[in-house]
């Protein structure tokens, strides 16, 4: 019959700087199911090492150890956590429980990594403590608990998969007498009950409750002799192989890591909120640069279509300066009614334009008289000071209706203390009703300070100019359409309707370009500002979730003890960085909205425009910084060697 577990030559080496350190010197040693074998030696005689060995917890470095005829050297490190998960319970003498964890919880750990359903580990969990005499205190956390009720929760923790294999490392050296000896009835109790009980210990009268003892000096075998009776219990092992897996078992396994998480943030609150503030910095600056950039980059838009600048200037000639453009005629309304009917024109208006004399009362003034049509004050940006703008029927009946700029008004109207809509006055010899003033105005090169008033172009063409040739047309570009797109497109239109190019366009977008650029050049600056701030944060996350792991070692040592696979360790990592991260990010995005309210309620001339794209992005970045920044520490978390994360303190 296969034995339970055997050890051929088994050799176990350190280095300890240039020397070779053999702690474990070709051991040979059989243990057969339901034995109840005691290892018995002085400190440093190499017992604990071969418990680890035995227990899946360390790798020999020569010779074979075979588990129910199975070769360990040749299971991956998840066949060797499922052989420590299924088969193997460890008592260790500093109890090693997770101190954010109830009893119950901390019995349930193994259980959760074998998949077992969550009603039947906790059932279980209860049962076995209550077996143990524990049942008072299933809700009470390892600090709340004395040495010897915190051993039996240990004792429960080892129980709960089932495992056929005990392995107590000095299960009484941190107990009082009394307690100690409950601890060794619950031993002798499970090996009677057919489980292979392997205790480590020190002590001779401990060792002789035990049916086989092993004495071991300078890692070798020295004695191998009968305790106080060498019967077998009767033992019927379970086979030896991976659990079935389950979508169930996956999601716990996932709960588990993610409450974990939630807990070690809790546990350290601070380090967590500071991890978390180079994230909400970064998230925070992201979106309000974008929403500033927006803000400013709309805001100048508008201030540009309130100087006219995203329009076409149309001209007869072939440039200014020609002579000739006088005698060109062919510029006429009909032209601007055709380019009011094209998609890209958002307004047209038609211009004329003469120098005359202004008179009211015996106030006399040069003023340029400009006839323009209905669109014209929109098209301009133009806005109303008083009264109103004339509109379609004003053009369409050659109204006498003046619109007058704040200029003209001072000076015709400055010591009149009422409004001088309504108000007569002459231009040339033509009387006209004063219907509007507009709002001083800023051009794109500076405020005018020359005299302007507004007539329907009609009113120009037929009562003071007698001709129907316009001086230009003035056309708006719609905000979809590029400027050099509409100038192509109205070039192409008149080159049609006149049958020659007896025009030239000026294009005022220059302006706009040019500030649009310097705009957004700027947020491209201040963004790039902001995402190294988010790199500083996320570097933050990895540094103090490498500080995490360091500080948590015992704890991975003891979940990898206790069956977690490298994934479980790794997931929990994750998460926990990945939370950190997501918290921060929309704790940034508030952050960032509660700026624009402020920024708003300190009466600023725009506000933020906020992107639910840049919101949801940065919360997908803030979720990739978890996962980039975070990967390393829950790999290295992953990696650690079981045994050595468990000596860590």
């Amino acid at each position: 019959m296969t034995p339970l577990i055997a050890l051929k030559k088994l050799r176990r080496e350190f280095q300890s700087g240039d020397d070779t350190i053999t702690v474990l010197k070709d051991i040979d040693l059989v243990i057969e199911a339901g034995e109840m074998i005691a290892i018995v030696g002085a400190s440093g005689s190499g017992k604990s090492t071969l418990m680890n060995i035995v227990g899946c917890l360390d790798r020999p470095t020569s010779g074979s150890y075979e588990i129910a005829g199975r070769e360990t050297s040749q299971l991956s490190p998840d066949e060797l956590a499922e052989l420590r998960r299924e088969h193997f319970g460890f008592i260790f003498q500093r109890y090693h429980l997770l101190p954010e964890l109830t009893a119950v919880r901390n019995v349930e750990v193994p259980a959760i990594y074998a998949g077992v359903a969550g009603h039947e580990r906790q059932g279980r969990a209860a049962a076995l403590l209550g077996r143990l005499g524990m049942a008072d205190r299933l809700g009470h956390r390892p600090g709340q608990l004395s040495g010897g009720q915190q051993q039996r929760v240990s004792i429960a923790r080892a129980l709960i998969n089932g495992a056929d294999i005990i392995l107590a490392d000095e299960p009484t050296g941190a107990l009082d007498r009394h307690s100690g000896e409950e601890v060794l009835a619950i031993l002798e109790r499970l090996n009677a009950e057919g489980k292979t009980v392997f205790i480590v210990t020190h002590d001779m009268s401990i060792a002789a409750r035990a049916r086989r003892i092993v004495e071991i000096s300078d890692g070798e075998i020295v004695s191998d002799r009968p305790g106080r009776t060498a019967r077998l219990a009767a033992a019927t092992p379970r086979p030896i192989g991976e659990a079935p897996r389950s979508w169930q078992a996956i999601a716990d396994r996932f709960k588990e890591a993610f409450v974990m998480a939630v807990l070690a943030m809790q546990a350290h609150r601070l380090r967590t909120f500071l991890t978390m503030l180079g994230i909400v910095i970064g998230i925070a600056s992201v979106v309000c640069v974008v929403a500033l950039g927006e803000g400013s980059r709309q805001q100048v838009l508008s201030n540009i279509r309130n100087l006219g600048t995203n329009t076409l200037e149309i001209f007869p000639g072939k440039d200014f300066g020609d002579v000739r453009s006088a005698k060109v005629k062919t510029l006429v309304v009909a032209d601007a009614v055709a380019l009011a009917r094209q998609p890209y024109v958002a307004g047209v208006t038609p211009t004329v334009s003469l120098t005359s004399t202004l008179r009211y009362g015996a106030i006399e003034a040069s003023a340029m008289i400009n006839g323009v049509g209905a669109q014209y004050f929109d098209v301009k940006g133009t806005k109303l000071a008083d009264g109103r703008f004339f509109g379609a029927d004003g053009v369409r009946e050659m109204a006498q209706e003046a619109v007058i700029d704040e200029n003209t008004r001072k000076t015709l109207f400055g010591g009149l203390s009422a409004s001088p809509v309504g108000e007569i006055i002459l231009i040339g010899t033509v009387p006209c009703r004063v219907i509007g003033v507009t709002q001083k105005q800023q051009s794109g090169f500076g405020a005018s300070q020359n005299l302007s008033v507004y007539l329907p172009y009609s009113t120009v063409q037929a009562r003071f100019l007698g001709n129907l040739s316009l001086r230009s047309i003035t056309l708006r570009v719609n905000d979809d359409t590029a400027t050099d797109v509409a100038e192509q497109a109205a070039t192409s239109l008149l080159e049609h309707r006149h049958g020659a190019r007896d025009f030239f366009v000026l294009n005022t977008d220059d302006i706009r370009q040019t500030i649009t650029q310097t705009t957004e050049t700027m947020t491209l600056l201040i963004a790039a500002i902001a995402v190294i701030s988010l790199l500083v944060g996320g570097i933050g996350v990895m540094n103090i979730m490498l500080v995490s792991v360091v500080e948590r070692t015992n704890e991975i040592g003891v979940r990898m003890a206790v069956g977690a696979r490298r994934s479980d360790i790794l997931q929990q990592f994750m998460i926990e960085a990945i939370l950190v991260c997501l918290v921060g990010g929309c704790l940034g995005i508030a952050a960032a909205l509660a700026f624009g309210i402020g920024f708003t309620a300190f009466g600023s001339h725009f506000s933020l425009v906020y992107s639910t794209t840049s919101i949801v992005s940065a919360v997908v970045c803030s979720t990739l910084i978890g996962v980039v920044f975070g990967f390393l520490p829950a790999r290295n978390a992953a990696r650690l060697d079981p045994v050595v994360a468990l000596a860590r303190e």
